[in-house]
């Protein structure tokens, strides 16, 4: 890649005031920009990436505000169990329209009004379910809103992804996973906050107040600037050069990038990849795109099949079948799981760029099925063996296993599959490529959703959640032989690692010790840089 990024330097050596003859250190110093230069670029690009991580706090409002609203929604509109599931899991498979027409439509417009376009999409669903008279209205809006959520979350992590250095890109990348947290964590409060209002009101209100997210993404679209890379696909060099001088530390990091991002973008040329549409490559894949698809669809797929969204959709069946009583006390306990999720999320941010990706995916996996299998022993001895413990201590076991659970799951699946669906596939593919990535996830999270109540009918709450610690077993297996190690590698890397194997397939050892020292506690101190 340095041959391949110095052979590129002459294309835009007129656009580079630092041509020349070689400079002494003295001036190499004087034109190096100071710190508090950097400091300002630094935080724009941080403030780059938090406004496009408002996609993600209207998924994760939509997932928790769910879980409370639908207690009112089943009660005011005398839904059934059926059209329950229905609701509650139809907005992740309907996001797979919005996630695979997005990465077309992030190509052909941009990353950014492609996000703005979600946001649009989603207020309009917002609006529906808020003033729904019936069921069958509400659908129609909860269709809509899924949509928009598919468009908005899938092209906010590429978006990320393409103007955040390697490394810090790790950190950046995770927020859309912090902002589904945190969206989550709202929903939640506003159940309870919302829960005192009547049963035709309450659910109404939960689900309008979706809609403010959604108004701040669209200020945030006149202040973030287009991704450069989409800029140098588009053939646009002064603008793509222009972003990249606002982001990176120097003119010759801006023409490095260039040169780079002009040389992947041409890869495709070279392997004559222009007579070939990117579906029928991705459907047709080389080994390299191959193992990229295995890693990035495979993460997503038991992101969900590990029953994430059933824990947090459903708590409070969950918590109902380890013992509370009451909604009010139900929608509390909630709100506990929300804030344990957030807070989790949080380490994993000074974690990521840190420790690696892999360690944190192995105490990810580990951890989230030791506290599935703890969930579902607690569940099925509470009804099938009531004498051997109490019921206090029944309760304490659930709501502790259900925040265990979350925050394994938010310290490494959660933020590591955005982080690695953004960043391991190539510039001509990224967009399409994560998209499909999405459809694993989508599908599977729906279909979770979907069936939850139905199975655990058939075989217990607590028999789910034995279900989901194997699968979550399987996925420690997944982890160990298909995901490699990205940390610290630029997009460009990352694409040339994949296409060797040798690195993608090693290093399992090496990153099985990394755990083990992670989990013995690394006391020294993080940097987001």
């Amino acid at each position: 890649m340095a041959g391949a990024v110095d052979g590129m330097g002459s294309k835009y050596a007129a656009l580079d005031p630092t041509d020349g003859p070689e400079l002494d250190d003295a001036e190499v110093s004087r034109r190096r920009p100071s710190a508090s230069v950097r400091r300002s670029k630094e935080r724009f690009v941080y403030g780059c990436a938090i406004f496009a991580s408002l996609n993600a706090i209207l998924l994760g409002y939509d997932v928790g505000v769910m879980s409370g609203a639908i207690i009112y929604i089943q009660k005011d509109l005398h839904i059934t169990e059926f059209q329950e599931e229905i609701l509650v899991g139809c907005l992740s498979v309907i996001s797979l329209l919005g996630s695979l027409s997005g990465g077309r439509t992030s190509d052909a417009i941009g990353r950014k009004w492609t996000m703005g376009l979600g946001a649009i999409i989603f207020q309009t669903g917002a609006a529906i379910m808020t003033f729904a008279p019936s069921f069958t209205v509400l659908m129609i809006g909860r269709l809509l809103a899924g949509v928009g959520i598919g468009f908005g979350a899938m092209i906010s992590a590429v978006y990320i992804a393409e103007i955040s250095p390697a490394a810090a890109r790790g950190t950046l990348t995770s927020l859309p996973e912090i902002c589904i947290n945190l969206g989550i964590l709202l929903g939640y409060v506003s159940n309870y906050a919302f829960s005192g209002l009547s049963e035709h009101i309450s659910w109404r209100v939960m689900l309008g107040v979706g809609i403010l997210p959604s108004v701040f993404i669209g200020v945030a679209l006149f202040v973030i600037p287009e991704s450069p890379r989409w800029l140098m696909m588009e053939k646009r060099v002064p603008e793509a050069r222009a972003v990249l001088l606002q982001i990176s530390e120097s003119e010759a990091e801006v023409e490095e990038r260039l040169a780079e991002i002009e040389e992947a973008a041409n890869i495709m040329k070279s392997v004559n990849s222009e007579d070939k549409a990117v579906w029928r490559e991705l459907l047709n894949p080389s080994p390299a795109v191959r193992r990229m698809l295995y890693a990035g669809c495979g993460i997503q797929l038991f992101q969900q099949i590990t029953g994430i969204d059933a824990t947090v959709y459903y708590s409070p069946t969950i918590f109902r079948d380890a013992g509370i009583k009451s909604d009010q006390e139900l929608l509390a306990a909630t709100v506990a799981v929300g804030f344990t999720k957030t807070i989790f999320i949080l380490v994993a941010i000074f974690l990521i760029d840190k420790v690696g990706r892999k360690p944190l995916l192995y105490v990810s996996t580990i951890g989230m099925t030791v506290c599935l299998f703890a969930l579902g022993t607690a569940l099925t001895l509470r009804k099938h063996a009531e004498g051997l413990i109490s019921p206090n201590l029944g309760i304490d076991m659930a709501i502790f296993a259900v925040c265990g659970n979350v925050a394994f799951f938010s310290i490494g699946m959660g933020p590591i599959c955005w982080v690695l669906s953004s960043e391991i596939f190539p510039i001509r593919l990224r967009a399409q490529a994560s998209a499909l990535g999405q459809v694993g996830g989508r599908v599977g999270s729906g279909l979770v959703s979907m069936s939850f109540l139905s199975m655990a009918r058939a075989i217990s709450v607590g028999g789910m959640f034995f279900v989901f610690a194997a699968i979550s077993t399987v996925s420690v297996v997944f982890v160990y032989f298909c995901v490699p190690e990205t940390k610290g590698k630029t997009l460009e890397q990352i694409e040339i690692m994949f296409e060797g194997g040798k690195e993608w397939k090693g290093g399992g050892e090496v990153e099985l010790e990394d755990t083990q020292h992670l989990i013995q506690g690394d006391k020294k101190s993080f940097s987001l840089g």
